[in-house]
């Protein structure tokens, strides 16, 4: 039923090999269109981004596998020359095992970029970030060595060495290297949320002061912690390429000893900022005057604090330069303001206005979250050349005071429009020739004389 065609093969057995191939291929054809698109389809319906990138990751090299196996069990079905049967197996189970090698670094390099993006976008601290683009770097060269040794190995070339030296150190720096970076993705995952439970149960703070203090000491913690591990992770990977870690902290310590006296004012700045977490001094996102510069906290950390005034103007100040740091918004900020008004307004009614207005503006849906006690008239605090000066205060919340004072001005100006009350502006009486009549002067000179300006 089946003829022998030249060459031994007969044609059961090329349409045997094309059928399992064929099958292999509608089999990449569902995996790609069916079993991809529901993976995908779930996905949509959770939180994360991690299924998109596993499936992102696999879904080529899956499908290049399938084909390739489909090919290599085909031609296994055909009785080909015993060179030619190996040279095709050969070549196909390189090309398997690259294969699997790229999809193992792919899946790693997505996991390895899917956080990377979650740290970033969580705003996370620390050595995580960088480390991990080295970690994917790292991962591409070594999938490419793993895959010059298969490639060699097939080939017949002797690889021994490499492999044995692999073998024996090898897969222990890559587990010194996997647990140190999860280590240090642990310590800025854990740190964080402990420190916010430990000052969660202090009492007094108000969820705002809590999480500003918390960031603060994330920042400098988890960086401490992660410099901690990564050592270690060295230390332990120079020990296994049989380097001497003994000379190297010796030296580290002479170096540390000259540096002590060569750094006096990094040691310095280092002591400040343990002192200034430590007594809650400043955070980040509160807004601070210290070294004569002003400006809203951006980043702390032992040596130097940043600041960025409304200029967008950055500023480092060292630690060690701090004498004194004045907190604008630590806790509860404060709405200080002065109105003057005329000589000739009735200051009862002024202060009348001015508290009705202050008590409407703490009342609007607006602006009561940001208002703990409604801005009211303290006092006549000034008696000037021009006009009389009254002192405001209220209570709002962290650094909201500027906006508040902004939005009182405008409704204060508007009310005294309503009211009639005048605001002065400052003015001068000049007078040429003789002396007013209540002064003792002629009163036809005076008013010949007299002249009135304002500026």
């Amino acid at each position: 039923m089946f003829e022998q065609l030249s060459g031994g093969l007969t044609s059961r057995q090329i349409l045997v090999s094309l059928l399992v191939f064929g099958a292999f291929i509608g089999l990449a054809w569902l995996f790609r269109f069916f079993l991809v698109r529901l993976a995908r389809r779930l996905a949509q319906k959770t939180k994360t981004n991690l299924d998109d990138a596993i499936v992102s990751a696999l879904e080529k090299p899956v499908v290049v596998i399938i084909i390739l196996g489909g090919l290599y069990l085909s031609v296994l079905l055909v009785p080909l020359e015993v060179v030619l049967r190996s040279y095709l197996s050969k070549g196909l189970y390189i090309a398997l095992s690259l294969l699997g090698i790229y999809a193992v670094a792919a899946l790693v390099y997505a996991l390895a970029g899917w956080y990377r993006r979650e740290a970033i976008a969580a705003r996370e601290t620390g050595l995580s970030r960088p480390l991990l683009r080295l970690f994917q770097i790292a991962t591409i060269l070594i999938a490419a060595l793993l895959g010059v040794l298969v490639t060699l190995a097939n080939l017949g070339i002797e690889t021994a060495p490499v492999t044995g030296w692999m073998a024996e150190h090898g897969w222990r720096i890559a587990l010194i290297v996997v647990l140190s970076m999860a280590a240090i993705v642990a310590v800025s995952r854990f740190i964080p949320r402990l420190i916010a439970v430990t000052l969660a149960r202090r009492a007094g703070e108000s969820e705002e002061e809590v999480r500003k203090r918390a960031d603060t000491l994330s920042r400098v913690l988890a960086g401490a912690g992660q410099v901690v591990v990564l050592l270690i992770a060295v230390f332990m990977v120079l020990s296994e390429l049989e380097i001497p870690i003994a000379p190297i902290l010796a030296g580290a310590g002479i170096a540390g000893i000259a540096i002590g006296f060569g750094a006096q004012s990094l040691i310095k700045d280092l002591i400040a900022g343990l002192f200034i977490i430590l007594e809650n001094q400043y955070r980040v996102g509160d807004v601070v005057r210290i070294s004569d510069v002003s400006g809203l906290v951006e980043d702390i950390n032992l040596r130097r604090t940043i600041l960025r005034d409304l200029d967008g103007i950055v500023h480092v100040v060292p630690n060690g330069e701090i004498r004194v740091a004045s907190n604008f918004t630590k806790e509860w900020s404060r709405v200080n303001l002065n109105v003057r008004v005329a000589y000739g307004e009735d200051l009862d009614h002024v202060i009348s206005v001015i508290n009705r207005v202050g008590k409407e503006l703490a009342d609007d849906p607006v602006w009561a979250p940001a208002i703990l006690t409604p801005p009211q008239a303290l006092r006549v605090d000034n008696l000037g050349d021009s006009g009389i000066e009254i002192k405001i205060l209220g209570n709002t919340k962290p650094i909201r005071q500027w906006d508040v004072m902004g939005e009182l001005r405008r409704r204060l100006k508007k009310a005294f429009d309503e009211e009639g009350i005048e605001i002065p502006w400052p003015h001068t009486k000049v007078y040429f020739g003789n002396l007013p009549p209540y002064l003792g002067g002629d009163q036809g000179s005076a008013r010949k004389g007299h002249k009135k300006a304002a500026h």
